[in-house]
């Protein structure tokens, strides 16, 4: 999945249209000028394009912070993971979290005892 930082920006595309919009218009045959309501209803699309990327920035900023406060929530609680084994096996292992942290990636980590797993690993939580 591509974040937002990933791909072009709106404002990005929205600079590169308006030159070549200006490009057209310092270019066009004067006989068949360029249409009004394509070029309004073009720049709209982008306007809604902008407002759907602040709108994704904000959610993925709601998202970090959820995570987060349910990952100290988690502090002093027993859960149960399945940690892989030297062996490739898997188990299902319960330990209470005793530390929350952000990897360099930003994914969050609990620490539980020797084992240090993401959040997403979690697959059960006792009191």
């Amino acid at each position: 999945m591509a974040s937002v930082s990933d791909v072009t920006s709106s404002s990005k595309i929205q600079m590169d249209y308006m030159n070549l919009l200006v490009t057209q218009l310092q270019n066009q045959n004067p006989l068949e000028p360029l249409d009004n309501n394509q070029m309004a209803a073009q720049l709209a699309q982008f306007s809604q394009l902008q407002q759907l990327e602040s709108m994704n920035t904000s959610f993925a900023d709601v998202l970090a912070t959820t995570e987060l406060s349910y990952a100290n929530s988690l502090l002093g609680k027993e859960i149960g993971f399945m940690p892989e084994s030297e062996t490739g096996a898997t188990d299902i292992t319960s330990g209470v979290v005793d530390h929350v942290y952000n990897n360099i990636d930003g994914e969050i980590l609990l620490g539980v005892g020797t084992h240090t797993l993401a959040l997403k690993d979690v697959i059960s939580v006792k009191n």
